[in-house]
C-alpha cells in the first residue's frame, strides 16, 4: 500500500499517466485484499487514523493533482465542478456512516429474544450490509469517481471523470436516503421504553418458574448447551437468560425462550416476574448481578466435575445451593473448606449422562478404538492441567505404532486460548494423525453412507439452523427465530440421533479422526471408544458413566500414590507418565478381559463421583428445582407476612390489551402449561 501511494505521488509529479494508473488501481486492488483477508491490519490503520477515508480521500486527491499536471492547455473548465463534486461525493459519505450509527443505534433493543414471538415490536430486516459498513460502502460507492478519474488520465478527456463522480454522488444520495428513511418513526423498532414494557408483559405472560442463567464468552458455550436438554424437562415454565448479545446464536437448537439482558437495570426486571428459580453451569464476573435478586434462588451446578480446584470455587458459597453429582463432590468442598456449607449441597447426578452406552466388555471390532480427550490449558496456564504440552505428542505416536489402534481425537474447545503452546502442540497432533493416515489403507464405506449423511446433514441443518442474509443483525434474527414449532425440540433429537450414526457409518473403521467443534458431541465419542486416555477432568467423570476402561495422564510428574490421594478420580484408571510408556500394556489390558483388574474399582468409584442410578438423575435434578422453587415461594411468603412493601409486584402493563402480546397457547407464550420440549 505504501508502495502504490509513493507511485501514485510520483505519477502526478512527473506527470506519468500509465503510472498513475496503475498505482491508483493497485491500490484498490491492495483495499480489497486488505477488507477480506487482512482485517486485522486495517484495524490497526484506523487505530491510527489512517482508515479508509483518508486513504481514499488521498488516492482520489493524487489523481485530481495528476490530472491538473497533465493538461498542458490549461484546467479545463469542468475541473472545478469535479472537485466539488468530488468533496460532495465524501460529505454524502460521512453523512452515511453517520445515519448508519444512528440506525444502528435505533436497532440496537434492550432485550435481544429468541424462540419467542416479538414481532409486535415492529421488528424489520436490517439494512444491506453495504450501507452498514464504512469501509466497503466507500470502496463500492467510490468506484465510478476513480474509474472515471483513471479514464480521464487515459484519455485527457475530463468528461469521463465528470460523469463517474455524478454516478457516485447519486448512488451515495441513494444510500444516504435508504438509511435516513429507516430513521422515521414508522420505520424504527420499539422504542426502548416500549420493548421493556412488553418484556414485562411477555413475564407475566409466560411466568417463568425456573431458568438457565449464563455469561461468557463465544468458546464457552458448550458450558451452557450441556444443560438445555434437562432444562427443557423440568417441570414448569424454563427460560435462559444470557447477558452477551453474541451468546443467542451460540447457543444450541432448543424450544425453551431465550433473552438476552445486556444491561444491569434490565436484568433487575426479573424481580417482579415469577421466575424462582436460576441454574447457573459457570461462574462468571456477571454473575454477581444477578444474585442481588432477593425473589430469585440460585442453584451452582457448574458445566462438570472433576478433582481440580475450579471444582471447589469459592465463588459457589454465594449461591443458595450447590448441585454435585455425587458424594465426592460433597467431600470435596468440605475438604476445599471454602465456606460452603454441606446443607447447602445437593446431589443430582448428571442428567446429561442418560445417552451414554454401558461397558459391555472388550473390544470385538476389527481396530481397537482409543478417545485421546485432553482437557486445555486452563485460566491459571498451570503446566499439569494439560497434557498436551508434555505427553500429547508421546501419547498419540504410542497409539499410532499400533496398528490395530482407530485413534479419535477431540481437543477441548478452549484449547490454546490461553497458552499458544498448547495450540501450537493440538496442531502438531492433528498433523501425525494426518500423516498416519496417509500411510494407512483400507475398504472405505460405500457412496450410500456418504449420500445418507449429506441427507440427514440436511436435515439437522434445517431443523436447528435459521438462514440469515449477510449481516442480518439482532433485530433481523428475533424477527426470522420467533415462537418454534410445537414439538420442534424431540424432531431435532431424533435427527441429531440420526446424523450421528449416519456420521459413524460414513467413515472408515481403520481411519484415525481428529473429532474438532461441536458436532459430533463428546457423549457419541463415548459410544465409539474402547479406551478413554484423557486428564484430570470431567471427562474423566463422565467417561465412567459407560464402565469402560480409561487412562489418565499424570502431566505434572508427580510419584504415582501422591497423584492418586490428590485425584481421587484417577482412582480406577491406569495412570499414564509423560513419556506415555505404559501405553502398550494398557491396550493388553483393555483387550483382554482377564488382565482388566479395575472393572470393580470403577463400578465402585462411578457410585461415589455421579451418585446411585435409581433414582434416575433426571428425577433427582427435577426433585432439586422444585424443591428450591417451594424454598422460593416459602420466601417470598415470609417476606410478605413481615413486610408486604418489600416484595416486589408485577409492573402494570397494557400490552396484554392492545392484543401485542401472544396468548394464543403456544408453548413459548402460554401461562400454566409443562413445557418439556417434547411433542
Amino acid at each position: 500500500m505504501v508502495t502504490t501511494f509513493a507511485a501514485q505521488v510520483v505519477g502526478a509529479l512527473l506527470p506519468h499517466a500509465p503510472l498513475l494508473v496503475v498505482a491508483t488501481a493497485t491500490g484498490l486492488a491492495t483495499e480489497a485484499a486488505l477488507f477480506h483477508w487482512q482485517q486485522r491490519v486495517a484495524s490497526a490503520l484506523d487505530r491510527v487514523h489512517a482508515d479508509i477515508a483518508v486513504r481514499q480521500v488521498m488516492r482520489d486527491l493524487l489523481l485530481v493533482s495528476g490530472l491538473l499536471n497533465l493538461d498542458t492547455e490549461g484546467p479545463s473548465v469542468l475541473y472545478l465542478p469535479m472537485v466539488s463534486g468530488l468533496l460532495l461525493f465524501y460529505a454524502l459519505h460521512f453523512a452515511g456512516h453517520a445515519a448508519a450509527i444512528l440506525v444502528r443505534r435505533t436497532r440496537t433493543l434492550p432485550v435481544v429474544t429468541r424462540n419467542i414471538d416479538a414481532s409486535a415490536l415492529r421488528l424489520t430486516p436490517g439494512p444491506p450490509v453495504l450501507l452498514t459498513r464504512p469501509a466497503p460502502r466507500l470502496l463500492v460507492f467510490g468506484l465510478p469517481t476513480t474509474a472515471g478519474l483513471l479514464a480521464t488520465a487515459a484519455s485527457g478527456v475530463p468528461e469521463f471523470a465528470a460523469c463517474g463522480i455524478a454516478l457516485a454522488v447519486a448512488v451515495a444520495a441513494g444510500g444516504l436516503g435508504q438509511l435516513v428513511l429507516r430513521l422515521l418513526p414508522s420505520h424504527r423498532p420499539a422504542s426502548e421504553a416500549d420493548v421493556l414494557e412488553w418484556f414485562d408483559a411477555w413475564l407475566a405472560e409466560y411466568r417463568p418458574t425456573v431458568g438457565m442463567y449464563f455469561s461468557g464468552s463465544a468458546s464457552s458455550a458448550y458450558q451452557a448447551n450441556m444443560w438445555l436438554e434437562p432444562l427443557a424437562r423440568l417441570e414448569g415454565r424454563p427460560l435462559i437468560v444470557l447477558r452477551e448479545r453474541f451468546m443467542v446464536q451460540k447457543i444450541a437448537a432448543t424450544d425453551i425462550p431465550v433473552v438476552c439482558l445486556p444491561k444491569v437495570a434490565t436484568l433487575m426486571r426479573l424481580e417482579h416476574s415469577t421466575l424462582r428459580v436460576l441454574i447457573h453451569p459457570a461462574n462468571s464476573g456477571k454473575t454477581s448481578q444477578v444474585l442481588r435478586i432477593p425473589t430469585i434462588k440460585h442453584a451452582f451446578v457448574n458445566h462438570g466435575e472433576s478433582d481440580k480446584a475450579s471444582s471447589c470455587n469459592p465463588y459457589a458459597k454465594a449461591y443458595d445451593e450447590v448441585w454435585v453429582a455425587g458424594p465426592a463432590a460433597r467431600e470435596r468442598y468440605a475438604l476445599a473448606d471454602v465456606g460452603v456449607d454441606d446443607r447447602d449441597v445437593v446431589e443430582i447426578g448428571r442428567p446429561q449422562l442418560q445417552s451414554i452406552l454401558p461397558y459391555t466388555g472388550p473390544p470385538t471390532r476389527a481396530f481397537t478404538t482409543v478417545l485421546y480427550a485432553p482437557t486445555w490449558e486452563g485460566w491459571d496456564g498451570a503446566p499439569g492441567n494439560t497434557s498436551l504440552l508434555v505427553a500429547g505428542e508421546n501419547i498419540v505416536r504410542a497409539l499410532l505404532d499400533d496398528d490395530g489402534i482407530r485413534l479419535l481425537y477431540k481437543p477441548h474447545p478452549m484449547t490454546g486460548s490461553v497458552d499458544p503452546r498448547a495450540g501450537a502442540a493440538d496442531l502438531r497432533i492433528r498433523e501425525l494423525i494426518r500423516e498416519a493416515n496417509r500411510h494407512r489403507s483400507g475398504c472405505r464405506p460405500g457412496p450410500e453412507r456418504q449420500a445418507e449423511l449429506a441427507l440427514r446433514s440436511k436435515e439437522l441443518m434445517r431443523l436447528t439452523m435459521t438462514s440469515f442474509r449477510r449481516g442480518a443483525d439482532a433485530v433481523e434474527r428475533m424477527l426470522l427465530q420467533g415462537s418454534p414449532e410445537p414439538g420442534r425440540a424431540a424432531v431435532v433429537g431424533e435427527a441429531t440421533v440420526a446424523w450421528e450414526a449416519a456420521y459413524w457409518a460414513s467413515l472408515p473403521e481403520w481411519e484415525h479422526q481428529t473429532v474438532a467443534g461441536a458436532e459430533p458431541a463428546l457423549y457419541t465419542c463415548f459410544n465409539q471408544a474402547d479406551l478413554l486416555i484423557s486428564d484430570v477432568s470431567s471427562v474423566v467423570s463422565d467417561f465412567l458413566a459407560s464402565g469402560k476402561p480409561y487412562a489418565v495422564v499424570n502431566a505434572d510428574g508427580m510419584p504415582e500414590q501422591a497423584f492418586l490421594e490428590a485425584f481421587p478420580t484417577v482412582g480406577a484408571a491406569t495412570i499414564l507418565t509423560p513419556d506415555a510408556s505404559g501405553v502398550s500394556e494398557l491396550l493388553t489390558a483393555v483387550r483382554d478381559p482377564g488382565k482388566d483388574k479395575q472393572a470393580k474399582e470403577r463400578a465402585a468409584l462411578k457410585l461415589r463421583l455421579l451418585g446411585p442410578s435409581d433414582p434416575p438423575s433426571v428425577d433427582r435434578f427435577s426433585d432439586a428445582a422444585q424443591s428450591l422453587v417451594a424454598a422460593a415461594d416459602a420466601h417470598r411468603a415470609r417476606i410478605t407476612q413481615e413486610n408486604p412493601r418489600t416484595l416486589p409486584r408485577p409492573r402494570p402493563s397494557n400490552w396484554q390489551d392492545r392484543g401485542l402480546v401472544d396468548t394464543s397457547g403456544s408453548p413459548s407464550s402460554a401461562p400454566g402449561s409443562r413445557h418439556t420440549g417434547q411433542p
